[in-house]
């Protein structure tokens, strides 16, 4: 399987509706872009490293290894990223 032209990263936790929103958003620009693109969903309340790290300051959203959004994503800021 060949590798994806980007990896997008949520860093999420449940019953947060600004990460349910994330994903959301990056599903939708994923499937319209003609790269191929990754989501990986991590759960900060898995690991308290990333708990104490990321605390309540989540969705936090990398692309392709870099910080781009946090709280919200941009569709159009994304789609032209992963474009």
């Amino acid at each position: 399987m060949p590798a994806p032209d980007h990896v997008v990263t949520i860093y999420t936790r449940e019953q947060c509706h600004l990460c349910d929103d994330a994903k959301a958003a990056v599903e939708a620009v994923a499937a319209r872009v003609d790269a191929t693109v990754d989501i990986e969903l991590v759960d900060v309340d898995t690991d308290p490293d990333l708990r104490a790290e990321y605390g309540d300051r989540v969705p936090y959203v990398l692309v392709d290894g870099a910080p781009k959004f946090k709280y919200r994503v941009d569709r159009g800021e994304l789609e032209t990223m992963l474009d």
